[in-house]
């Protein structure tokens, strides 16, 4: 039997990744002060406006938690649909100053993973997180929210212990 020589290909492309950042080199970075203060303008607006934009997050998930107890063979899905709400917020309440909702939505997040059996103390779990991000933004709890901050995280782990144990 005689075999064929294999032909192998080499390609060497050119790394075009210099040109696609305009040149831009350590050290030779250049961003007007005008775009960055139109920059910092908009994430101040946008910080004004964050509280009542997450409480729609916290209906939405608050909606699904209904949902949680009005329709039990339902609540996979439910679950599923809070685990992304809380992932949406949790990267987000630090960046506009109020960092107790990423940590409350991360929690949250990490909560409700999928799994074949949801109870209603896990459930239950769930109204505790948005009982806690409700209060959070009620009363405009920014940064770590001192001695409430410290009350809010204290009731919510009270309650996790309580309905995970």
């Amino acid at each position: 039997m005689d075999k064929k020589p294999v032909i192998v290909r080499f390609y060497r492309f050119k790394n075009r990744l210099k040109e696609k950042t305009a040149g831009l080199a350590p050290g030779k970075v250049g961003i007007s002060q005008e775009a960055l203060d139109a920059a910092e303008q908009a994430l101040t607006k946008m910080a004004e406006d964050y509280p009542d934009w997450v409480s729609g997050l916290i209906v939405k998930l608050q909606e699904q938690h209904g949902r949680c107890v009005d329709t039990p063979e339902k609540r996979r899905d439910c679950f599923e649909e809070i685990h992304h709400i809380a992932h949406d917020m949790k990267g987000q309440g630090g960046t506009f100053g109020y960092p107790l909702i990423t940590v409350f939505a991360d929690s949250l997040y990490g909560f409700t993973y999928p799994r074949d059996e949801i109870t209603d103390h896990q459930v239950e779990l769930v109204k505790s997180h948005l009982d806690a991000m409700r209060a959070v933004i009620r009363g405009r709890v920014s940064g770590n929210g001192g001695e409430i901050g410290e009350k809010l995280t204290e009731t919510l782990n009270n309650a996790i212990t309580k309905y995970t144990a």
